[in-house]
Parts: C-alpha cells; sequence; structure tokens
C-alpha cells in the first residue's frame, strides 16, 4: 500500500467538502463575530474569511488544520486539536471493508488504542499499548510501529533468542500489561523449551495468559503489519529505535537523584498524569499510570533508568516534548521508578545468557544471589 498514494486520494476527495466548510464559516463568521461573542477591543476589526488550503500530497489534513507529516507520522510537537490524529484509522479505512484480515485489523487497533476495556482479561493494569506508542503507534519519537512488524523474528536480548512480533507482544502483555496472575509454577522455563514464551497458569481459577495463538494477540499482530504494509520487510524504518539518549550523556547510575526527579515532575508533568501519578482525566484521554498497582511491572523495559528516560526525553511532556534536558529526563526517570509497582515474578528467568543491563533496576543481585542460592531478584 503507497501511503502517500491513498492519502492523496483521500484528500483529492475531501476538496468539496472543505470548500463547503468554507462557505459555511464565512456564513456564521458574522454571527460567531456578533458583539458580545467576542473579546472586547478598541476598535472593530474587518471580518477576513480565508479559505482553508487544500492539503498537498505528503501533508495530513482534517477538517480545522493542516499540517507536514514526518514521513507517516504525526510531528512530535503538537497542540490539543492534534494531539491524537490518526494517519492512518482502521475504523475509518474503507479499504478493510473488503479485506478479510479487516475487522482483526480493527479489532486490534481498538486493542491498541484501549487495552483494559477490550481485554480485561489480560489486562489487570490500567496500561493501555496507546499509553508508550502515542497516537496508535503513529507518532514521532514515541515509539512509533509504522514500518516495525518486518523487522521481526528480531534478536531478544532479555529471552536470549529471536522473538516473533507475536512473541513480542506477548512479552508486553506480561510485563506492560502485568497480565501474569498467580504464583510462580516454573512454567516459563518449559514455554522456552517449546518456544512459547508463556508461564502457565492452572492454579487457583486463574484465567489463561495470552500466548502467541490468543486472538488478541494475533488481532494486534493484524494491526501491526497494516501499519507496515508497504515497507521492506527486514528495512528498519528511519524513525525506529529513536528514544535513547546517547552512551556519553548517560549518568552513572548512583548519581541519579530521584528527589531531583521529583521536584521537576512536579513542574512539569503532574498537570497530566497527577501527583499520585495515575493520570488526571482530560475529556476522554486520561494518561496512564507510572507507578502504583496498575501501572507496568518491574519486568517492563520502561522499568529500567535509561529506557524510561530515552522516552520521557524525546517524547514527554506530551504537547511540548524535547523541553527536558539528558540529564533531568534520568532524574525523573529514577524518581517514578523509585515508586512501588507490580512485581513480576519470572524474573529469574531473564538474562540467562547476555550480561544483565546495568539500569535494570529491579535485577539487583544480593549476596545470596551471587553465592548460588536460588533466592528471587527484586
Amino acid at each position: 500500500m503507497s501511503l502517500q498514494g491513498s492519502r492523496s486520494s483521500r484528500d483529492s476527495a475531501g476538496m468539496k467538502a472543505l470548500v463547503k466548510l468554507a462557505l459555511a464559516v464565512a456564513v456564521l463568521a458574522p454571527i460567531v463575530a456578533a458583539p458580545g461573542c467576542s473579546a472586547p477591543s478598541e476598535e472593530t476589526a474587518p471580518l477576513v474569511v480565508a479559505l482553508p488550503r487544500v492539503p498537498q500530497p505528503g501533508e495530513f489534513g482534517v477538517a480545522s488544520h493542516t499540517y507536514e507529516l514526518v514521513g507517516p507520522l504525526v510531528p512530535k510537537t503538537t497542540t490539543m486539536v492534534t494531539a491524537w490524529d490518526l494517519p492512518q484509522n482502521p475504523l475509518t479505512d474503507i479499504t478493510l471493508d473488503t479485506r478479510e484480515d479487516g475487522e482483526r485489523i480493527k479489532y486490534g487497533f481498538r486493542l491498541f488504542t484501549n487495552t483494559p476495556a477490550e481485554t480485561p482479561r489480560y489486562t489487570p493494569s490500567g496500561m493501555t499499548c496507546a499509553n508508550c506508542h502515542l497516537n496508535a503507534g503513529q507518532r514521532e519519537l514515541a515509539l512509533p510501529m509504522v514500518g516495525s512488524a518486518g523487522m521481526f523474528p528480531e534478536y531478544n536480548n532479555r529471552a536470549g533468542r529471536r522473538f516473533s512480533l507475536e512473541d513480542r507482544i506477548v512479552g508486553c502483555f506480561y510485563r506492560s500489561e502485568n497480565a501474569v496472575h498467580g504464583p510462580d509454577n516454573g512454567g516459563l522455563q518449559a514455554a522456552r523449551a517449546a518456544a512459547v514464551p508463556q508461564p502457565a497458569s492452572a492454579r487457583n481459577n486463574e484465567p489463561p495468559l495470552p500466548d502467541v495463538n490468543s486472538e488478541e494477540v494475533v488481532a494486534l499482530t493484524a494491526y501491526l503489519r497494516y501499519l507496515s504494509e508497504g515497507y521492506t520487510p527486514g528495512e528498519d524504518p528511519p524513525w525506529r529505535k529513536k528514544n535513547r539518549i546517547s552512551r556519553e550523556d548517560l549518568l552513572p547510575i548512583d548519581a541519579l537523584d530521584p528527589t531531583r526527579g521529583e521536584a521537576i515532575y512536579t513542574e512539569l508533568c503532574v498537570n497530566c498524569h497527577g501527583p499520585d501519578g495515575q493520570g488526571v482525566q482530560v475529556g476522554d484521554k486520561k494518561a496512564g499510570p507510572l507507578w502504583g498497582s496498575r501501572s507496568w511491572n518491574d519486568g517492563a523495559g520502561m522499568s529500567r533508568y535509561y529506557t524510561l528516560a530515552g522516552f520521557i526525553r524525546y517524547a514527554m511532556p506530551y504537547l511540548d516534548p524535547g523541553v527536558l534536558s539528558d540529564e533531568d529526563a534520568q532524574h525523573v526517570s529514577a524518581f517514578i521508578i523509585s515508586k512501588p509497582r507490580p512485581s513480576y515474578q519470572y524474573k529469574n528467568e531473564d538474562y540467562q545468557t547476555e550480561p544483565l543491563p546495568i539500569d535494570a533496576a529491579f535485577y539487583r543481585l544480593d549476596v545470596a544471589e551471587v553465592a548460588g542460592t536460588g533466592s528471587q531478584p527484586h
């Protein structure tokens, strides 16, 4: 699918609608601008009604605004008007109506953008995929997923093996969505042998855990492949893996200051995330919980200091990303990670073949573990 071509045809088809909108504005503007309906001024300015410019190929037009996409992505800096724009929205893509996988793609999109509501059995947390992958995985420097499906299978350092796209999604359910239930029953060892990363969950009438064949995983896979149509498999999109602070700018772990991070959080983050980190309701939108029982667990990638700091540095604050320095983003990361969150009880299965990353905050091995007692890492 040619992204530019499909968008261009939609823009052309919408030209008449835009002209009608402009005429409506011309009729209604004098009413809106009548005395008592506008801010007072010393003199009345002449009414000027401009026809909205028709979007050109490569631009994204939605009724009241037009702006340049960054490749296929919504720009990193946005406004409340454009904050939730979607260049590719399966729910309004009429081409999916005749596709065999159309309904599956739409379900995957709904899962991606409202995970707890669409699959409560796998999502005891309050986290949605789009809390981290902003604009449904279609925003610049906010972990975009466009074109990423073709990069799998891909080696996963934590698991020490190649992951399919389905494996990666299952891992997100276990960690970022905290879908792991019940006590550790040794299921991961057998799962790894079978190349299916699923711990068993038969105790205490626990609901089943997601695996690579779960309908939710299949649907999410379909949506991500939809976002990757037209991209060459195995060719890394230029916008992938850009949320990383350069190695030379990383602070030593013992130099990270949660207290300083809290001060920055209070100044720049609290309006959306709240003083308790649970998110502030803004219309029908709400930021995901940054800590507490409904947040991601301590086995998730965002529980690593530098990983979380990279996301904060380039994707936050939501409407003005990039205002934090590399150093400040790392201190905010330390503050968030210092807060309580669910424990992932299978951490002892991670990093069996690869070195433990130095920023893996909850994998600190104590003397007993080094001595080989088998204690659970925290």
